[in-house]
């Protein structure tokens, strides 16, 4: 029997709390909240305050896939007429899973969208006239037919929020969906949200970066410690001064003034060379294959005791660019000039230390020191760089159980340590909170005292506008910016 859903809340939860096993600490306290149909809410919070956790469709899973609670209730979704038991659950949440490169299920991209539908059981004209709708509506269309393996890690946001939108969800939940995207592709995605809320989809999103997404938020949840510290209508959260954002470790709610200094900073970068060249391209020719490079650079150079930011859209070549520069790639064409000379792909990698954008991929030890000191040059420095990156009490914690931020930041201390003379960051503040994305910044600043050549990857406006000495901006791929 139907029950009475006039004015009830879509998702509520009693005193949650829950505690993983082996650790002291309760990923989450006594939260009890609720959110309405059609709602627009922000989870917000430093990095590592467990936000996450609250995750109404990922806790829907079950307890083989998350944690049950050892306190309280559950987040539940009320049910609204009869569903079948999976078809059900999957129809109504879709979530956007936060490390895209973990959640796939086939290698291209149109079967990629395909996949629920077909794992319901829906007619196969059905699913093809989906399919093309949601590229359509998406912007997705010249992103069809391509291999998953192929797409930049914006690219691969864009498809995951897309396949999770493809039963057409009455919750949504997005754990930073803007963390590996581009100013444009943000838009997009705002205007993608503001559809899908306007067709009175309820969004619940957790997410550090907050300026693009205040047209749209009805509430924001403050979460500090594992416990549901403050919680703010739209009107009361515009109404907070930037000093008590900043003291709660929350970004910018605007980025003029940010975006001011970055053109400043672009144009610098549009002038002479550095004098005092470290690193210069040669008709440098990137990509994979001969066959279908991705790009030819025109010349440019890099130089000791700088913090040079690399900017653009996503798909243009930044990462491949990172990987050619560390000697994890051969170039297709042209040269790479170390201190004058031409330095091989080997050479390169002695001399160099990649951040990678997902930083999974590097955490091999048991513990946080032990991985930090995994390779160090300068291992009497262990404690003065976990304390500066706010890691110390995360000292004896296995990496994997961290949150993204805090991964981001142990990788971050591992490069500081490593003593390499080329430190390139692939994204480094993708899911921190202002408080530790500027504790990158000063770090990045004493990478740059001790003469290091210092290269960011980067879609963040605030880490480029405040910390980067210039920018480099990618606008396409035959107008590259010196």
């Amino acid at each position: 029997m139907a029950e009475d859903n006039t004015n009830a809340p879509l998702i509520e939860t009693g005193a949650v709390g829950f505690t993983y096993q082996g650790s002291e600490t309760p990923a989450l306290q006594d939260v009890t909240l609720s959110i309405g149909a059609g709602e627009c809410v922000l989870l917000c919070g430093k990095s590592g305050c467990r936000k996450i956790h609250l995750h109404p469709s990922a806790q829907r899973l079950g307890s083989s896939v998350f944690p049950r609670p050892d306190a309280g209730q559950l987040p539940r979704r009320r049910p609204a007429g009869r569903h079948r038991r999976h078809r059900g659950i999957r129809a109504a949440a879709g979530q956007r899973i936060p490390k895209p490169k973990t959640r796939y299920f086939n290698v291209d991209t149109t079967a990629e969208l395909a996949f629920p539908c077909e794992n319901v059981g829906m007619p196969s004209a059905e699913i093809r006239s989906r399919v093309q709708d949601c590229a359509r509506r998406f912007g997705l269309t010249g992103l069809m037919d391509r291999s998953i393996f192929h797409l930049s890690g914006g690219e691969k946001q864009r498809i995951a929020f897309a396949a999770a939108s493809m039963l057409g969800p009455r919750l949504l939940v997005l754990d930073e969906p803007t963390s590996n995207l581009d100013a444009g592709a943000i838009v997009q995605l705002h205007d993608m949200i503001a559809a899908m809320k306007e067709a009175g989809v309820t969004i619940v999103l957790a997410e550090h970066r907050l300026a693009w997404i205040t047209d749209l938020a009805d509430r924001y949840f403050f979460f500090e410690e594992g416990r549901l510290a403050a919680q703010w209508t739209a009107a009361a959260f515009a109404a907070l001064t930037a000093k008590a954002l900043t003291a709660r470790g929350l970004r910018a709610r605007e980025l003029a003034t940010c975006r001011a200094r970055l053109r400043e900073k672009s144009a610098a970068s549009n002038g002479p060379a550095p004098a005092q060249a470290a690193i210069q391209s040669k008709g440098l020719t990137l990509g994979y294959s001969k066959r279908s490079p991705i790009c030819t650079l025109p010349d440019f150079s890099l130089a000791y005791g700088e913090i040079v930011g690399l900017m653009g859209h996503n798909g243009i070549g930044k990462s491949t660019l990172a990987r050619t520069l560390c000697g994890l790639l051969k170039p297709l064409g042209g040269q790479i000039l170390w201190d004058g000379a031409p330095a091989k792909p080997r050479s390169c990698t002695r001399r160099s230390f990649l951040v990678m954008q997902d930083v999974n991929y590097q955490l091999f030890s048991d513990s946080v020191r032990e991985e930090v000191l995994l390779g160090a040059a300068q291992p009497e420095r262990c404690d003065e760089i976990l304390a500066a990156l706010g890691l110390t009490t995360l000292a004896d914690r296995h990496p994997m159980s961290l949150s993204g931020g805090q991964k981001q930041r142990v990788v971050v201390a591992a490069a500081m340590l490593s003593g390499k003379d080329l430190i390139v960051l692939d994204e480094p503040t993708s899911g921190l909170d202002h408080a530790h994305m500027q504790q990158v910044g000063q770090l990045l600043q004493q990478l740059k005292q001790a003469g290091k050549i210092v290269l960011v990857i980067t879609h963040d406006e605030e880490l480029a506008a405040d910390w980067c000495d210039r920018v480099i901006q990618w606008n396409d791929k035959e107008e590259r910016g010196r």
